[in-house]
């Protein structure tokens, strides 16, 4: 999950990271005995928890192996209500069926950010890797092999980083007399490359670790696919609860409620019936997290909340468009591992 994970609550006991709007999440969703919700994007099991206190029955999701293996006592303790599936969320159509409610947290969890060696971040050293999965091809990958033109729009279009050409030509020339191999490698060409005015708070680099984390899990296009699923596996009055942690994600999920709550405006040159009607119902605007929240936990600060509830119309395919997800380069590397 996104900047979150764990929780204290009646079932699994006592966890080191508290989830982001869980509250709040718990309400938009209305966990109930003999309701089967989803979470996506399990993590630590922070929303996991309170559904499962709440008496719902839980079809976990995560695309990390070490998020599944570290959830294995959970779902002992759970008696049979939680299934943990071993997978991206885009594929959660494949994992349940007929649910009562899907819950994604977007993003990088809390426990990857803070293990140096999964790559992350660059608050500590460790191997420029950010593979949720821990398959494919890695940041190092991309760094060291895309042109300056691809590592650009990447720049650019994922981390909306005003410097992304000068950072890409720089990483360029360096990374001939010696490639980019660890976090604070390139965190540190950056910097000095670009500057850092005295007192300033983000660091010159974080823009650049943000697109490249996103690029490398392709982070938009599997959440475009996650809501399309959702879609199908939820049945009428099913609720989906999305958070997210910056205005990509936040777009995404914006435009897919919009559209689908909403019904298609039909052609007088067409049989009433081809028109298409809401999938969902939109409910309320985005809900961003408190300020004590955001005082206890300084990663809630650009969290936001969207709900929409299912209507009994039937699923509409899905029209890539509606998206709006920027073009990038393909990866087309051969992984040497």
């Amino acid at each position: 999950m996104a900047g979150s994970s764990g929780g204290d609550s009646a079932v699994g006991g006592p966890a080191r990271h508290i989830p982001v709007l869980l509250a709040e999440v718990v309400a938009a969703l209305q966990p109930a005995e003999g309701q089967t919700i989803i979470d996506g994007t399990f993590g630590a099991g922070g929303y996991t928890r309170a559904l499962l206190a709440a008496g719902a029955s839980v079809v976990a999701i995560d695309r990390d192996p070490d998020a599944i293996e570290a959830g294995r006592a959970l779902e002992t303790e759970a008696g049979g209500r939680l299934m943990l599936v071993h997978g991206p969320f885009s594929h959660l159509d494949e994992a349940a069926a007929e649910v009562d409610g899907v819950v994604l947290d977007i993003g990088v969890s809390s426990m990857q950010l803070d293990e140096a060696e999964r790559g992350f971040s660059f608050r500590a050293d460790g191997p420029l890797d950010m593979r949720m999965a821990q398959t494919g091809p890695s940041a190092a990958d991309v760094v060291n092999r895309f042109k300056a033109g691809d590592l650009t729009r990447i720049f650019g279009l994922l981390g909306e980083e005003r410097h992304a050409g000068r950072i890409a030509r720089m990483i360029e020339k360096r990374r001939e007399a010696r490639p980019f191999l660890r976090t604070l490698d390139l965190a540190d060409a950056i910097e000095t490359h670009i500057g850092r005015k005295p007192g300033e708070k983000i660091h010159p680099a974080t823009r650049v670790f943000q697109a490249l984390r996103i690029y490398v899990n392709d982070e938009l296009g599997e959440l475009a696919a996650a809501l399309s699923a959702a879609e199908r596996v939820l049945k009428p009055g099913g609720r989906l609860a999305v958070v997210t942690f910056h205005s990509l994600e936040d777009r995404i999920v914006k435009r897919f409620i919009a559209d689908r709550s909403s019904s298609p405006a039909g052609s007088r040159y067409l049989p009433e019936a081809q028109v298409k009607a809401a999938t969902f119902d939109k409910r309320g605007g985005a809900i961003s997290p408190t300020p004590d929240e955001i005082e206890a936990n300084p990663r809630a600060r650009s969290a936001k909340l969207r709900v929409a509830i299912r209507t009994a119309a039937p699923f509409r395919a899905a029209d890539p468009s509606i998206f709006g997800l920027p073009k990038l380069p393909e990866i087309r590397l051969p992984v040497e591992r």
